[in-house]
């Protein structure tokens, strides 16, 4: 598929609320719907099956888990919790259920948010089995006493784990690394932003005429699918990966931020701070101590990989954050499209970190390489200094980023100027 820029904002959007719907969670046909609707916008998404049973490090994949339908039913057989109007109703793994209790033992079973009295919460049960409803406190402040019908109709038994994975070669070995979740209910932010920016990053990656880096861009369940993940690949991903990013909650408007990995000072760190100092006009950097998706397992003391993550709001951190406030309204195509563009610049600047090197003693002359403006205006000689701090530092030492940063100027406006002192045979691109 070609993507046009100036159309991929509402293509990013329009997926999104074409996948809204699905209920997904770690395993089960939700995740597998997902996959197959990105798939059938890049072809090129691998989607692999892991069984139930299978070991990862200190993990087991779980039992397949999917549902049908669940609902809460009245005395007198009016339907007040519905999982058909949101799949948010229903604890994430619950059991089957068929049977008619009071109200005091239903009680147990259910879940809400007394300081947000319109949202529904999103609450899961993985690795324990129980089953249970989600609602409004407003809704369940109008509970009346008496017996009440309770039905959840799913199954849990062996089945796999899918995920989703592409690899696109470069002209080198050494590895991209984007990682993104498929693996909530209908919330937006949280859960679909994510799987849509990374699969307008897979388009564009596909468009360029050639990469120097081999991509490897995954869409997984959230942390056990990360786990499985490396126990598959971690020695592959740790002789070539250079730089990673988790790809989560990059739909709204609202500020920038940034997770750094464990130590924070890889390439992807230097790189993702660089290019958010000049896309944005403020960010906010977190401490690794704030993590919470899965740079927990790619960061781990015993695989240590170069991943950082790029969010706008911060999962965690605003108020519709796993609820069903999370919704299409939460998220819009130019917050999408602002997230698009600084990770594809984070890919431009990767792609272009080399080092040049000055081909002449002193500075050169300018002018007859019609590279001095005739006319000296204030941003004009900006232009001519930026250009002659680039020639001072071009040494064969400094790759772009350390150029830039060395210089104070933005990576990306000094790389259109080393293209045309290149060009001009000024400088020269060192291996």
């Amino acid at each position: 598929m070609q993507f046009d820029n100036t159309k991929i904002a509402d293509a990013m959007y329009q997926w999104a609320t074409d996948l809204f719907p699905i209920s997904r969670s770690i395993t089960g046909d939700g995740v597998r719907q997902t996959l197959n609707y990105l798939q059938s916008i890049n072809p090129e998404i691998n989607i692999i099956e892991v069984p139930s049973g299978t070991k990862a490090f200190d993990w087991v994949v779980p039992d397949e888990w999917n549902i049908r339908d669940a609902y809460i039913e009245d005395s007198h057989g009016q339907k007040i919790v519905d999982f058909k109007n949101s799949n948010l109703h229903v604890v994430g793994y619950s059991e089957p259920v068929d049977k008619v209790m009071a109200l005091h033992e239903l009680q147990q079973h259910l879940y809400s948010l007394p300081e947000q009295p319109d949202a529904i919460p999103y609450v899961t049960s993985y690795y324990q089995r129980r089953w249970g409803f989600c609602l409004t406190e407003k809704q369940r402040s109008c509970l009346q006493p008496g017996n009440y019908h309770v039905v959840v109709d799913s199954t849990l038994q062996p089945g796999s784990l899918t995920y989703g994975e592409v690899i696109l070669p470069g002209r080198e070995d050494k590895e991209i690394f984007f990682s993104t979740y498929v693996c909530h209910p209908s919330m937006a932010n949280n859960e679909l932003s994510g799987p849509v920016v990374t699969n307008a990053l897979l388009g564009y990656l596909k468009s360029l005429p050639e990469r120097r880096y081999t991509y490897r861009i995954i869409f997984i369940p959230e942390t056990i699918g990360s786990i499985v993940y490396l126990a598959k690949n971690f020695g592959q991903m740790k002789k070539n990966m250079i730089a990673g990013f988790v790809v989560t909650c990059v739909g709204d408007n609202r500020t920038y931020s940034y997770l750094p990995s464990r130590l924070g000072s890889t390439l992807a760190d230097r790189v993702t701070e660089h290019v958010l100092k000049y896309h944005a006009s403020e960010y906010i950097k977190y401490s690794f101590l704030d993590r919470g998706s899965d740079e927990r397992q790619y960061c781990s003391v015993h695989v240590d990989l170069p991943v950082c993550s790029v969010m706008r709001s911060k999962y965690g951190t605003y108020t519709e954050y796993h609820t069903s406030l999370d919704d299409m309204n939460v998220i819009s195509p130019d917050g999408l499209y602002g997230s698009y563009q600084a990770l594809k610049k984070c890919i431009t600047l990767l792609e272009e970190n080399y080092t040049w090197q000055i081909t002449c003693c002193c500075e050169p002359q300018l002018g007859k390489r019609g590279l001095y403006p005739m006319l000296s205006t204030k941003d004009s000689g900006r232009q001519v200094k930026t250009m002659m701090n680039i020639l001072a530092y071009a040494d064969g030492e400094h790759n772009l980023l350390q150029l830039a940063d060395k210089i104070n100027e933005s990576a990306l406006q000094c790389l259109t100027i080393i293209r045309e002192l290149e060009r001009h045979g000024l400088l020269v691109k060192c291996n």
